[in-house]
Order: C-alpha cells, then structure tokens, then sequence
C-alpha cells in the first residue's frame, strides 16, 4: 500500500534530519521532495533549517513549479525536482545536498563534465547496478542562477539509461530514487565515492 503524504514527509524529515547533523545541508542550503502524484510534488519552503523541519515546512507545486499554496515560496530550485519527475516518472523523490566533497570534486572535474567511478563495490547500491566491475559516471553541469538555464544544461543528461543523479559545479549534489529511502541509498552511494575520491586526489576535509 502506497503511504500517504503526511508518512512519506515524516520518513522524508527524519532523513533530512540526518543529513543536517552530517553536514550535508549548510546555513539553510538543500531542498529535497515527494512526488504527490504525476504533475504535483511537495517540497521544502524556501529558507528553512533543514536540521529542524516540520511537516509545514513542506508546500505543493504543480508540474511547473507553480505554488498550489497562495502566499508561500517553495525552494528557488524547484524547477529542477519538477524537471526530474517529470523526465524521470519511476522518480518519486529527490534529494538535494551540498557536501564539502560535492562541492569539490564538482569543481574539480567542472571541465570534464562527469567523475567517473570504476571498481568500486559500492556502485551496487545503485538500482539496475549488479556488479562492482564497469563504470559509473555522475554527470556535472555549469551552476546558473537563472533556473531556465540550468535546466536546459542537466534536460540532454536524462537521454542516458541508468542514471540516479549528478552535480552542480560549486554546489551540490542531486539525487532520486523510486522512493525516499531509494533516493537516500542512491545520494549516500555518491557521498561514499565523492569521499573516496577525494582521498585518491590528496584532497583533505
């Protein structure tokens, strides 16, 4: 049985919760959703301590980011968890964070458009991943603040297959899953490899 909205916001507070205390959500940075059905999501309200929400600090949005709450302002990044569950349908959550290894590699590898991950067991936490041998690449795009551009830059990733998220330059990382506890596994397996390599690279937190 499906869970309704006011459970998926609790499994979806008690997740964001950990990863403020991780440090993955800094001086209110993050957002993160749940699809409500195939054109309405609900998402963080914009400026909020992610370490502290409540189910208020949720809103709906339509597929094109449009308030359906007169009078409340959701994440200024909307348009991309609209833009993820309306080109990914098996999507019903997404998680947005902003790591210090997020951020880094993000920059680091800004010019090369992707960080590649090869060998790792890791990479079987990803869905539809069986084996620890191949590669798995995180795309990076150019950060924007004009949310139409950066949505016409991360719009060509989704003509890849398998493919559970990427990175912002100099910002962070996104995430998604088939549920919410899928989205967490999936942004937990990037936070692992970002970390490792960074370690590769002489990199130090």
């Amino acid at each position: 049985m499906a869970q309704a909205p006011s459970e998926r916001i609790e499994v979806l507070i008690r997740h964001t919760g950990e990863l403020a205390r991780a440090g993955m959500t800094p001086a209110t940075s993050s957002n993160f959703s749940v699809r409500l059905n195939d054109d309405q999501c609900l998402i963080t309200v914009s400026g909020r301590d992610k370490g502290r929400l409540t189910a208020e600090d949720f809103m709906a949005v339509d597929g094109h980011g449009n308030a359906l709450e007169a009078g409340r302002k959701s994440s200024a990044e909307t348009l991309l968890h609209t833009q993820i569950y309306r080109l990914r349908p098996q999507a019903n959550a997404v998680l947005h964070t902003h790591s210090l290894a997020q951020t880094l590699l993000s920059m680091h590898y800004a010019e090369q458009g992707r960080i590649t991950f090869t060998g790792y067991e890791l990479q079987k936490a990803f869905q539809g991943v069986n084996s620890h041998e191949g590669s798995i690449e995180l795309p990076i795009v150019a950060n924007a603040q004009d949310m139409s551009v950066l949505c016409a830059s991360t719009e060509p990733l989704f003509a890849k297959t398998a493919f559970w998220g990427y990175l912002i330059a100099g910002h962070g990382l996104y995430a998604w899953g088939r549920d919410i506890d899928e989205a967490r596994r999936h942004l937990d397996a990037f936070e692992f490899l970002l970390t490792a390599e960074m370690a590769k690279l002489g990199m130090r937190a």
